[in-house]
């Protein structure tokens, strides 16, 4: 009886210790949310309804600011249709790629890992250092696109400049840097159990049967993930304005969270800065509600 006891004892102390380190290694986050994201946000929910120059008081201004962005404001409208129209190009070509690379790259060939490091690679480097390096191969006059398109004979392209150009360019840059996504198909493709194809290539399926019926359906909650990453990613898009283009030409690269950024730190309207960020968390929100209900038709989760 005293040895059971005893041992009762023990795995209590274990447990006991054990929730103690947990709660410590929480702590980071039990300080950290409400100080850095909760307190913030509520904050901003407060100034959307004031007029606040970022230096005094925020005054009670009601709906005033969006009433204005909704109605009056010139420019939200146009940072809105950009900013959908980015997400439009990027989300579905960056899925396909991303599969893509990660199908390619699933074969168990020699020297394969060093080609999934090397598309990889460009997920690593910094944001800011990237679109430096594209802003660069971008250039009119002395970028290297233009420079090849010279020398096989095709006229130059304004690829910063040109108004129907620009969202192209900057979405080369999200593709360029695909390999992100491709690593987290890559690992749904190899949770796919090995038995099953083996009982397709006994029925004689081809490679295209096989990713149809199988593969596809068997990673479409990984497929979900990027959807819902992707677009949100997307819809806040805001170094590649910022630093390349500065929301032109006409508008034509000002994404919502740019207009967010010039209203605030140029035109010291923080009141309307906050506003416009509130609308579009709705409009990340109501995004993402609608894929999630809609996901019930096409995702398939093995433990169904």
């Amino acid at each position: 009886m005293k040895e059971k006891t005893k041992e009762k004892q023990k795995g209590k102390s274990f447990w006991k210790r054990e929730g103690v380190q947990g709660y410590l290694f929480m702590i980071p986050t039990l300080i950290g949310f409400p100080l850095l994201c909760a307190y913030p946000m509520l904050y901003s929910l407060y100034c959307a309804f004031c007029d606040w120059d970022g230096y005094n008081d925020p005054v009670f201004a009601g709906l005033k600011n969006f009433k204005y962005i909704l109605t009056l404001d010139p420019v939200f409208p146009k940072s809105v249709a950009v900013t959908f129209i980015y997400a439009l190009i990027n989300v579905p070509v960056s899925l396909i790629l991303g599969l893509a690379l990660a199908v390619l790259l699933n074969k168990q060939l020699k020297g394969i890992k060093f080609f999934r490091v090397l598309y990889y690679l460009p997920t690593i480097v910094p944001s800011v250092a990237a679109i430096i390096l594209w802003q660069f191969m971008f250039k009119s006059d002395t970028g290297l696109l233009n420079g090849i398109l010279r020398q096989i004979g095709l006229p130059a392209v304004g690829w910063l400049t040109d108004e129907k150009v620009v969202l192209l360019s900057l979405s080369l840059i999200k593709w360029w840097g695909v390999g992100g996504m491709m690593i987290i198909f890559l690992s749904g493709l190899q949770s796919v159990p090995v038995d099953v194809y083996e009982a397709a290539d006994l029925d004689g399926a081809s490679g295209w049967q096989k990713f149809k019926s199988i593969t596809l359906p068997m990673i479409t909650p990984i497929v979900f993930l990027q959807l819902i990453t992707g677009l949100i990613g997307c819809m806040q898009s805001f170094a590649e304005a910022q630093i390349m283009t500065a929301g032109g030409p006409n508008y034509a690269s000002h994404f919502i969270n740019y207009d967010i950024y010039t209203n605030a730190f140029s035109n010291n309207k923080f009141g309307r800065a906050s506003a416009e960020a509130w609308i579009l968390f709705l409009i990340i929100m109501v995004f993402t509600v609608i894929i999630f209900r809609k996901s019930e038709q096409y995702v398939y989760y093995e433990n169904e």
